[in-house]
């Protein structure tokens, strides 16, 4: 995956988010913001992974450490780290390479084409995203590097 720094994008390599105005500027002050905190952890804890149900799933989870406690003996007791779902995706990770830009990368993709019940279109055929994708007023909300392909159910199948 493509790891774009700020400085190329404040370059102007994004049309869409740097015409040079001022109203481009703040947007891309408020832009570089929302993605240092998206990547940032949590504290006292940390991303680690479970093994899924085959050998290309991993289930994220996040391992909190606890701070320990008083015994009854007055002594301080180490408590165990608590293993909680984590659905952050791949922010806070930080062998992440994260792109606002480009959006999530396709995890499942393969997955849904394995199973065999949907196929691609050529082209989004709602009449709304078809406007949508027209209207030049909204250009701007569009990640610029997605380019996945509808799908629908194939004849007789439900997904």
């Amino acid at each position: 995956m493509h790891k774009t720094d700020s400085k190329e994008k404040k370059s102007g390599t994004n049309d869409n988010l740097s015409s040079g105005d001022e109203k481009d500027a703040e947007g891309e002050a408020g832009f570089e913001q929302i993605y240092a905190q998206s990547v940032r952890p949590y504290p006292r804890s940390r991303k680690v992974y479970v093994d899924g149900s085959r050998p290309d799933i991993r289930v994220p989870m996040r391992e909190i450490a606890q701070s320990p406690s008083l015994g009854r003996s007055g002594n301080a007791e180490i408590n165990p780290p608590i293993y909680v779902y984590d659905t952050s995706g791949p922010y806070t990770d930080p062998l992440a390479e994260i792109d606002l830009y480009l959006g999530l990368p396709s995890v499942r993709s393969r997955w849904i084409e394995e199973r065999r019940d949907t196929e691609a279109l050529p082209c989004f055929s709602s009449q709304y995203t078809q406007g949508h994708l027209a209207d030049q007023e909204t250009a701007a909300l569009r990640f610029p590097g997605l380019k996945r392909q509808p799908r629908r159910a194939k004849p007789g199948m439900n997904v």
